[in-house]
């Protein structure tokens, strides 16, 4: 594990080095370093063309031709170059231009990506645009402290324009038939997985996720369980805290006593049309998935809460992945491309964008929008994310391997937990070992 990490770090290093010596090349030749990570561009005049790279192309392409359509109807002097790039190629299209030339102006740089786009030297700065801006004190805090921890730092290289959250999804006709309280608390949830639990009758209180994306989920239950609200003790995680060992193993107890044991290789997908076409009671998953529920079961059958909280209240969250754009260093034209960015993210282009995407708007008039009332799931998230009363637990998207640990590298050994085969702190002391080591070794390199 340790050599793939230094593998990582040293194939950022590389892609520095490459990108300041291409700056350097071009500078020589006259050119402003437009084609390169490292160059230093130039504010321009404000108007003529700008090329904005959507990093979602395709999903979001129509909702970003609107809000474009309307940035050049108040802007007339500025042409916006759409292009749309499929999400699961965003990363490496972004590392090729780095290296080689080509970058857009304006980009959708996304938390998961982020630190290692910076990291090339390849985004402006933006903490003294943003303060000067029309959009100061208008984005929520909590989805700005999550864009500077993604940076890998206290710099702000993204404003955030949307957020998923966590979402404890419950069946209110199966709740009101057993005389349950909604599952607010995490108690109330370990009492409802139990009380509507009838195998006999094929009928279960929880579906657990146990395939692909299984550990963010889990992570989310654990860290709201015990109330440790930083992923960090120094330089040492705090994943395998005893407090957290203790939640992690009462949230898999729950499999095959009050799940299906299909759960074990159920991904989203799959766990949801079990829940929307099944008798569970309870479904842990992001705000994504409203529409489908919707479809299924119709308006007054479901709610959608922020994850449970404590019993005093308290309610603690990992950071879920934040969307949003970025200025890039050697755009030709910033000054036009940082209108784009501000008109993007102001209160009625924001509302936009997220009543198309289903998410959680930046913007915090934006979330107070009339579509947002009428959707309850997406405002009690809202309030949650912007109320000051929910602590979120910043996830290291900054460390190269994170990715890997967080995903492919763990998923096979929380199946383990699931079976029995192996126990929640033999696989949370293996997932700190691996954190412990990607976090020295990126300090190292930075």
């Amino acid at each position: 594990m340790k050599s793939s990490i230094r593998r990582r770090s040293r194939r950022a290093a590389v892609a520095v080095a490459l990108g300041s010596a291409l700056a350097l090349t071009v500078t020589a030749c006259g050119d402003d370093g437009s084609s390169s990570g490292g160059g230093k561009g130039s504010e321009g005049s404000g108007k003529g063309e700008i090329t904005f790279w959507d990093n979602n192309g395709g999903v979001r392409t129509d909702i970003w031709k609107q809000i474009i359509a309307d940035f050049e109807k108040k802007y007339p002097d500025i042409k916006v170059n759409y292009v749309g790039i499929p999400a699961a190629s965003a990363q490496s299209k972004y590392d090729t231009a780095i290296q080689g030339g080509g970058l857009p102006d304006v980009g959708g740089v996304g938390t998961a990506m982020l630190a290692e786009v910076a990291a090339q030297g390849a985004l402006e700065p933006l903490d003294g645009r943003l303060q000067k801006s029309s959009l100061n004190g208008k984005l929520s805090q909590s989805l700005l402290e999550s864009s500077k921890a993604a940076g890998g730092g206290d710099v702000l290289y993204q404003i955030p324009t949307s957020a998923n959250n966590g979402t404890l999804w419950y069946r209110t006709d199966l709740f009101k038939k057993a005389g349950l309280d909604a599952p607010t608390t995490w108690s109330k949830f370990y009492e409802a997985a139990d009380k509507l639990t009838d195998k006999g009758k094929n009928a279960f209180g929880f579906t657990i996720r146990g395939g692909k994306g299984s550990i963010a989920p889990a992570l989310d239950a654990m860290y709201g369980q015990t109330g440790i609200t930083s992923f960090w003790n120094g330089d040492k995680t705090t994943v395998n805290d005893p407090k957290n060992v203790a939640a992690l193993a009462k949230y898999v107890a729950l499999y095959k006593k009050d799940t299906p044991s299909a759960d074990v290789n159920n991904d989203f997908t799959k766990m949801v049309a079990q829940w929307d076409s099944g008798t569970i009671g309870m479904l842990s998953h992001n705000l994504g998935s409203y529409q489908d529920h919707l479809k299924a079961l119709g308006k007054d059958k479901f709610r959608g809460l922020p994850n449970p909280t404590l019993d005093d209240g308290t309610r603690v969250q990992v950071s879920n992945p934040v969307d949003g754009l970025s200025l890039f260093k050697a755009g030709k034209n910033k000054t036009a491309a940082w209108k784009f960015i501000e008109f993007a993210s102001s209160a009625e282009e924001n509302s936009k964008f997220n009543e198309s995407a289903g998410q959680v708007p930046a913007n915090t008039e934006a979330a107070k929008a009339s579509w947002i009332q009428q959707a309850e799931p997406t405002k009690l998230a809202a309030d949650a994310l912007n109320g000051g009363s929910t602590k979120i637990v910043q996830l290291p998207y900054y460390l190269p391997d994170w990715n890997t640990i967080s995903k492919a590298g763990n998923e096979a050994n929380f199946q383990k937990v699931l079976l029995g085969k192996m126990t929640a702190k033999q696989f949370l002391d293996t997932m700190a070992d691996q954190l412990n080591k990607a976090q020295a070794d990126w300090k190292k390199n930075h």
